[in-house]
């Protein structure tokens, strides 16, 4: 006969019924941070322990989430259908799948065989999703108020599979990262235009959605390292893209700082880290381009500030959990 579930264990599972998919933003904000760290390893001889310790961290924080999410998939379908209904938590479940894609970067060196795997079912499984939410945009009526930063994470989202497809120089790959540039850079136009318009002309996000805000800074980060890993080479476009980015991290920044000081922690902190490691990134990689002192100290700066902020959200995150605040924290 099976063992009774004991009170404990029932109360952990049941709280899984509160995790949100869009908690797979921490994988994507430590797979960022994993590969600046290993890329200021190698151009300034930083520890390039600090990367393959945050690396290791992503694949064991993304394995923990799947594993969790889909306790929460077989006890909770019907909470697992509600977030797929909402029309903004939706976007979110692109982040497990842009997961995929960024944790080839990660495990290529030690398993380039499942980096090639992992790439493949993030890049089908990414143009899926994107196809299936602009079909879901153009086919039911859409709310204004519901156009939200989080709308540009399942199509723009597909710039992810340039940065992380270039690396590792599979056959056929080359025209499959073009597909998704042009995809990703074509919808962020308007994307981003109309979500200008939502938080200008209609009543501010609610406190916990704030730090969303950081995702505008994605587009042009992350759009810049797929344009220059596409195009090989600095181009004016891709300065461009670079200079956009850094503007809008210079608006938006400010505002993180006062959320802080307003509002309590929430699960949807963890929506700035993948903006924050897309940007020191691209830091990184402008400055290697175009070497000068002042690139230099705005790329170190920033993979300072990143690592800081991302070490807080994951001792803030781990503390939660451990105290069972789960269902707080994601209200």
């Amino acid at each position: 006969m099976n063992e009774p579930l004991d009170t404990t264990q029932a109360g952990s599972l049941a709280g899984l019924a509160y995790l949100p998919v869009s908690l797979f933003g921490s994988v994507m904000g430590l797979c960022g941070l994993a590969t600046a760290w290993e890329l200021a390893a190698i151009e300034f001889g930083l520890p390039g322990w600090v990367g393959d310790a945050i690396g290791c961290a992503a694949v064991v924080v993304f394995v923990v989430l799947v594993v969790a999410y889909g306790i929460k998939c077989f006890r909770s379908p019907a909470a697992v259908r509600a977030e797929f209904a909402h029309p903004v938590a939706a976007n979110f479940f692109a982040t497990p799948i842009i997961s995929l894609l960024l944790l080839p970067a990660i495990v290529a060196p030690h398993a380039p065989v499942l980096a090639n795997v992992l790439w493949i079912a993030g890049t089908v499984a990414m143009i899926g999703f994107a196809w299936l939410i602009v079909s879901r945009w153009m086919s039911v009526r859409q709310q204004i108020a519901h156009a939200t930063p989080a709308w540009i994470v399942p199509v723009v989202g597909t710039l992810n599979i340039s940065t992380a497809g270039v690396p590792l120089a599979l056959p056929g790959a080359q025209p499959v990262c073009v597909f998704a540039l042009a995809v990703g850079l074509f919808f962020a136009v308007p994307l981003f235009t109309l979500i200008l318009s939502r938080l200008i002309f209609e009543v501010p996000m609610p406190h916990s959605l704030q730090p969303s805000l950081m995702i505008l800074v994605a587009p042009f980060a992350v759009g810049f390292s797929a344009y220059l890993g596409v195009a090989g080479r600095l181009d004016l476009f891709a300065e461009l893209l670079f200079y956009l980015a850094v503007f809008m991290l210079a608006v938006l920044l400010p505002k993180l700082v006062r959320l802080r000081n307003c509002s309590p922690f929430h699960t949807s902190w963890w929506a700035v880290s993948f903006p924050l490691s897309a940007m020191t990134l691209a830091a990184l990689k402008f400055c290697i381009e175009k070497p000068g002192w002042l690139a230099q100290a705005f790329a170190l700066s920033m993979l300072a500030f990143t690592t800081l902020v991302i070490l807080s959200l994951g001792l803030r995150t781990g503390k939660g959990i451990v105290e069972g605040e789960l269902r707080a924290l994601t209200l």
